[in-house]
């Protein structure tokens, strides 16, 4: 049964997101190899190989940002140790990327990085709200013993 689709949407999200930037800069490094551009005297191969790199390079992090939130949805946990980092972190990156899309593609790509920034928030705060099992419990205060009356 799942309680919280939250994480599974979170996941398909993160992979697509993955798949779609690393996509695209490996276009954008092959039209500035064919095109043979050039900025500011810089080697057109060497853009190319960095927009590639840059674009595997974030696509793998966006993917297992994706994992993170996929074993907290199969696992129905908060997420923990490297998983917590990594959504956290993937939380901070869609805002920053939100902010650079208002000015440089629009609002419509703000609007989606808000949105994703907000899934990812609600993924944290929805598992973090849980109730605490016996383990996490806290330990009952200790009485001590009460001390005989004298008469």
């Amino acid at each position: 049964m799942v309680r919280r689709p939250v994480a599974w949407v979170v996941a398909v999200i993160l992979f697509a997101e993955a798949f779609g930037f690393a996509a695209v800069n490996w276009l954008l490094g092959d039209v500035v190899h064919r095109q043979r551009m050039s900025l500011a005297g810089l080697d057109p191969n060497v853009m190319s190989t960095s927009s590639k790199v840059g674009g595997v390079v974030f696509g793998l992090y966006f993917a297992l940002c994706g994992l993170a939130a996929l074993l907290v949805a199969l696992r129905d946990r908060r997420p923990a140790g490297l998983g917590r980092v990594l959504l956290i972190s993937a939380a901070v990156v869609h805002g920053l990327l939100g902010a650079f899309a208002w000015g440089l593609v629009g609002w419509e790509a703000f609007l989606f990085m808000v949105v994703v920034l907000g899934l990812v928030v609600l993924l944290l705060m929805t598992y973090d709200a849980q109730e605490t099992g016996p383990d996490d419990a806290a330990p009952e205060p200790v009485t001590p013993p009460a001390e005989p009356s004298t008469p």
